[in-house]
């Protein structure tokens, strides 16, 4: 849509509140709000201003001032506000030099676009399985003294006992989770609300199902589309996840590990590169029948895997997953098939325009703009380099031997690791202005300062288990 056109949409269906929306520097979906009467097509050039340094990632008290800029094509009517509302997502810009934001996300998001047009490739494709989890009830707490969380689902192997007068049974156990049907399956009108309300919204939906693991984990896929597009699809994804889950009076979290003992949830990003209708992952013939750019590309996710964890598994609760044994995406090799490599080739189609690889090591916690962004830059890299990973493996990598496995590079293990990574290794980031070294600076140091350091200097609960009576 235009402006006018946005401004035209906002009358037809009587529009009360705009809404304008941004992602913070570390995936958070901030917004405020404001009457129609600021609808006007000088809104989209001129802007409305905020504090910028209330939003953390962002600028300090003496420079705070900044301004959101919406884009009418990302204009959708709020499916769970009660007066009709008119959202708009939008680009930050300085309102000083006028340029647009070097820490804006978004913004970072369509420089690696514009920087793979000038390389190899008209578009890529994204195509993101974010998983989550559905809870009936959450309680966590931390302070000098004490330490807790307590998460829990009607659908919990461990409610099989409980008095629920009556308890009908039907609990999914550990690692049972995928495909039940009804009742074991107790969220499936839940979900189909959700891809239901995504629709409305403008996201093209494919497939919703129960996951792996018990207590209500859940998968909704969407179709694949471009880099900047996806990324905006992923922030209203979670919004309608969660918002819906609420409405049910539940609560949904993306939360990359929140049950010990199975699986977590992950963000598998399949991605392709297209020039001039061509799939440039497609060579009939080869391994998988992927070309040689697709392996380079490959090549260059591998090389550079260690430092993209600290964006795309940006979480200390991210290296809880990222462990053996539940289908975690560890081992830094490529195979079709093959779920327990980190980067898979589906095999489900020979059609060229089905052809893609699919990185299974991200998970929702990640901020889709960067993670996204930063993915392409390592392969393109890689393309650029003509970096060769090593060969494809096809056993379990989780049965093999221990001098077999000692031969496979892993994931580092820990935010800590990942982010020193990263420090070492963001050179392919800087590559046409699409990263700059101020934001690799600030997001090292925000996630050392603010998530490893806090979470490293308390005592964990279940060091009490382990130590208290030495």
């Amino acid at each position: 849509m235009t402006p006018k056109e946005v401004i035209e949409f906002a009358k037809k269906n009587n529009v009360l509140i705009i809404d304008i929306r941004f992602t913070d520097l570390f995936g958070v979906w901030q917004h405020f709000s404001t009457s129609t009467h600021e609808l006007s097509e000088d809104l989209f050039t001129e802007g409305l201003g905020f504090d910028g340094s209330s939003i953390r990632g962002f600028q300090t008290i003496n420079e705070s001032d900044m301004l959101l800029l919406p884009d009418p094509q990302t204009a959708f009517l709020d499916p769970f506000t009660q007066v009709p509302t008119l959202v708009l997502m939008a680009n930050i810009k300085d309102p000083v030099t006028g340029e647009a934001y070097s820490r804006d996300p978004r913004h970072i998001a369509q420089k690696a676009e514009h920087y793979l047009k000038s390389k190899i490739a008209d578009l890529s494709y994204w195509g993101p399985e974010c998983e989550f989890f559905v809870f009936d009830d959450v309680r966590y707490g931390s302070g000098a003294h004490y330490s807790h969380y307590s998460v829990d689902s009607a659908e919990g192997i461990w409610n099989s006992e409980r008095d629920e007068e009556p308890n009908l049974g039907y609990k999914v156990r550990h690692k049972e989770g995928y495909f039940p049907v009804p009742p074991t399956d107790s969220l499936q009108d839940l979900r189909s609300d959700m891809i239901l309300t995504m629709e409305k919204i403008g996201i093209r939906t494919e497939v919703h199902h129960h996951e792996v693991a018990s207590a209500g984990q859940c998968e909704i896929d969407m179709r694949y589309d471009t880099l900047v597009k996806m990324a905006d699809n992923v922030m209203k994804y979670k919004y309608v996840v969660k918002n819906t889950a609420q409405k049910y009076g539940k609560s949904a979290t993306f939360m990359p590990k929140p049950l010990f003992g199975d699986n977590g949830s992950g963000m598998h990003v399949h991605q392709s590169l297209w020039k001039g209708g061509k799939n440039l992952f497609f060579q009939k013939g080869g391994y998988a029948d992927i070309s040689q750019t697709a392996i380079h590309y490959i090549g260059g996710l591998i090389h550079h895997a260690p430092a993209l964890l600290a964006i795309i598994a940006p979480t200390t609760n991210s290296y809880k997953r990222l462990v053996p044994g539940y289908e975690a995406p560890i081992n830094l090799v490529y195979s079709k098939r093959n779920r327990s490599a980190c980067i898979r080739i589906p095999m489900y189609s020979k059609s060229e325009k089905a052809k893609r690889l699919e990185f299974r090591t991200p998970d929702p916690s990640a901020n889709p703009y960067l993670a996204f962004s930063a993915m392409l830059m390592a392969g393109l890299d890689g393309i650029e380099r003509k970096l060769t990973p090593p060969d494809p493996i096809e056993k379990d990598l989780y049965e093999i031997s221990d001098r077999e496995r000692k031969k496979i590079k892993q994931m580092p293990g820990s935010l800590e690791a990942a982010l020193q990574a990263l420090e070492k290794d963001h050179d392919f980031l800087l590559k046409g202005g699409v990263f700059t070294p101020d934001l690799v600076e600030t997001w090292i140091r925000e996630k050392q300062k603010k998530e490893v350091d806090p979470v490293r200097l308390r005592p964990h609960p279940h060091e009490f288990f382990l130590y208290y009576d030495i």
